[in-house]
């Protein structure tokens, strides 16, 4: 019975809808195993909300993670985090997707020097005040280059914990996602877990040889009627619209440089899929929260003449379709959460080669959670409804 399973503990940081999350949920389901959430943490009150929803029984905190770990890296604990390890109590995973956005090629402002780059290393803090047995940081792979050497500054600090650490830049077409999306991955274990580099580098294994492609995962969506605006695209400009047009009645998937926007024509780029149109046989670009927009990248639809929905996009970031993003939300938290989600099948690949190696909580551990701790109950998550299309 699924009620019997062993259960392990997941703290989500910077956790946004979810994605890392839901990744886990599915890999503890195909190991038996449930799930207990004591701790999710985001500032950002819709993608809490929808945290919640999907997750009613998570300890959810509309935070800034920096208010909840606030001391100093080698400096003792805070008061504050003197307090966590009480209300979260054991954590088998903590999992993270700090912000990118300071990382990000296409940030031309404050790239490799963004305040919220240090956000980073929050993360190797968190590891010391709550002792996971493992820690999963996911970021863009520019992450590597920035000024302060965030990366480097937490591998050593969770080294100095006691912590087996390995990073690695994956292409998530590896496991699974219909993308071409690389992502940087520090990976660190304790224990008798094997190997952080064996794990890493045994990811694949599903899908090595074949990638997925922009019709397995939306094929089934090409002409789902628009009930909701879920499933119902942006609406383009009177120029794009033309733009669009001319992709479908020429047969091409690449704009001409001459049909684009001057701001975009008339300067050297090397942006060739903006304003581009999507293949069916192959995989998807980045899914960035610009998916409505064609002058955000290639996001015309195969065969469609409009940009994809909400819906196709979190199906091409793997997020199922059992996950409720909210029907009634607006167009831009929507392009915030599913843009801005780590693709779920990430840290299913993990969870599967991770969770197995794992202790679960014992009794007495499973009897003080299910009391209720922080806010919400934080007690065991149930195996995940049955999968939709493209699982």
């Amino acid at each position: 019975m699924e009620k019997d399973w062993p259960v392990l503990s997941v703290v989500d940081l910077f956790c946004g809808c979810g994605g890392m999350t839901i990744g886990l949920l599915e890999a503890a389901a195909d190991a038996k195993r449930r799930l207990r959430i004591p701790l999710a943490v985001d500032d950002d009150p819709t993608a809490a909300d929808t945290f919640l929803r999907n997750f009613p029984s998570a300890g959810i905190e509309c935070a800034k993670v920096e208010s909840l770990i606030d001391g100093e890296l080698g400096a003792p604990l805070t008061a504050m985090e003197s307090r966590l390890p009480r209300k979260v109590g054991p954590v088998s995973i903590l999992v993270a997707g700090p912000p990118c956005q300071g990382h990000s090629d296409l940030n031309n402002k404050t790239r490799r020097n963004d305040p919220r780059n240090a956000l980073y290393a929050r993360v190797a803090r968190a590891a010391v005040v709550l002792k996971p047995a493992v820690v999963i940081v996911e970021n863009v792979p520019q992450v590597a280059n920035d000024h302060g050497q965030v990366v480097d500054l937490t591998a050593c600090a969770l080294e100095a914990a006691g912590y087996r650490v390995h990073l690695t830049t994956l292409d998530l077409r590896k496991v699974g996602v219909p993308q071409r999306r690389k992502r940087h991955v520090l990976l660190a274990v304790s224990g008798s877990t094997p190997s952080p580099r064996e794990i890493l580098d045994g990811l694949g294994g599903g899908c090595a040889d074949h990638v997925r492609t922009v019709e397995w995962a939306i094929g089934d969506l090409e002409d789902v009627e628009p009930v909701t605006a879920f499933d119902r695209a942006s609406t383009p400009s009177p120029e794009n619209r033309e733009r669009i047009d001319k992709l479908f009645d020429e047969n091409i998937h690449d704009l001409d440089n001459d049909d684009r926007p001057p701001c975009h024509r008339d300067k050297k780029h090397t942006y060739r899929s903006m304003y581009g149109r999507l293949w069916w046989d192959q995989p998807a670009q980045t899914i960035t929260t610009g998916f409505g927009s064609m002058g955000q990248g290639r996001y015309v639809h195969p065969t469609r003449r409009r940009t994809i929905t909400p819906h196709e996009a979190a199906r091409l970031q793997t997020i199922p379709d059992y996950v409720q993003l909210g029907l009634e939300a607006k167009r831009g938290a929507w392009a915030q959460m599913i843009g801005n989600a780590v693709p779920a099948f990430l840290t299913r690949a993990l969870g599967r080669a991770l969770i197995p190696h794992l202790t679960p909580l014992n009794d007495d551990d499973v009897a003080w959670a299910a009391k209720g701790v922080g806010r919400s109950s934080g007690h065991v998550t149930a195996t995940p409804p049955a999968r939709g299309t493209g699982w």
